[in-house]
């Protein structure tokens, strides 16, 4: 599943495609939107909320006698869970992907935006954002980043292994598998400690979010040094290969969830992280 990061580059990515242009053509290919037909409409913006892109239209100014001229607001919602993604072309291009995973066509004068095999689409009045991402927590790379609220989520359930909580988006928004591990390793923490044992959960948070920060452009990497096409991480997807810090061969492992019915894949230096 995508990171936080990926999320913004694709909402930077298609807002300056798109924002302040007029629809031309829209065409969702779900069966609750397949009539929707948005031509006329103008992309405000586009905009990231954890792992939520948010495309924000107004409609033309209602005409009838009596009726309303402020603009109708429309927000398109789209998650791409693990296999999405949102592509740009120049108007009529050559799609790079399959035609029957595209689940959303956007047309306009300078370019086309298609979102393939997306996770969740859906479009509601932009007054009701909330009902579909009020229940996240502050956003890592948003605006209105709140570290202290997340802190108090995190805490409200302290016998939650801090690597679960660290993927609980009602938490804090934007942390993927990749930051959960190398976060958690640069504090010296095993995924598996329970959140109220953590002695300093301040700094897996700061961590987690200077790493989604650094990684908004091109390439991703956790380690420091250079950028390269190979993303250089800590301990994510490096078993039985040396800790970049002591030389223990990493380990890869399965977190149980508190009711035990869930697992995640967890990535660990069994030295620098002793288990709880």
């Amino acid at each position: 599943m995508p990171e936080g990061d990926s999320i913004w580059r694709a909402a930077h990515k298609l807002h300056e495609a798109l924002a302040g242009q007029v629809l031309t053509a829209s065409d969702f290919r779900v069966p609750r939107f397949a009539t929707l037909n948005l031509s006329g409409w103008t992309m405000v913006e586009v905009v990231p909320r954890g792992k939520h892109l948010l495309m924000r239209l107004e409609g033309p100014e209602d005409t009838l006698p009596g009726a309303s001229k402020k603009p109708r607001a429309l927000t398109i919602h789209s998650h791409l869970k693990m296999e999405g993604s949102w592509m740009v072309y120049p108007p009529g291009g050559r799609w790079t992907k399959p035609g029957h995973t595209a689940r959303c066509v956007l047309r306009t004068p300078v370019g086309d935006a298609v979102g393939f095999s997306l996770g969740i689409l859906d479009v509601v009045p932009t007054s009701e954002e909330d009902k579909i991402v009020g229940h996240l927590g502050p956003d890592l790379l948003g605006p209105d980043w709140d570290e202290e609220e997340a802190l108090r989520r995190l805490q409200a359930e302290p016998d939650v292994p801090i690597g679960f909580a660290l993927l609980d988006q009602r938490k804090l928004a934007g942390i993927g598998n990749i930051y959960r591990c190398d976060s958690c390793f640069l504090s010296g923490i095993h995924p598996a400690l329970p959140v109220g044992q953590v002695p300093d959960l301040a700094k897996i948070v700061t961590d987690a979010k200077r790493l989604l920060g650094e990684n908004l452009g091109p390439g991703r990497r956790t380690t420091l040094g250079p950028r390269a096409m190979r993303p250089g991480y800590w301990v994510y997807g490096r078993t039985r290969q040396p800790c970049r810090r002591c030389g223990t061969q990493i380990r890869h492992g399965l977190l149980a969830g508190p009711d035990g019915t869930e697992e995640r894949d967890i990535y660990f230096c069994p030295r620098c992280q002793p288990a709880p």
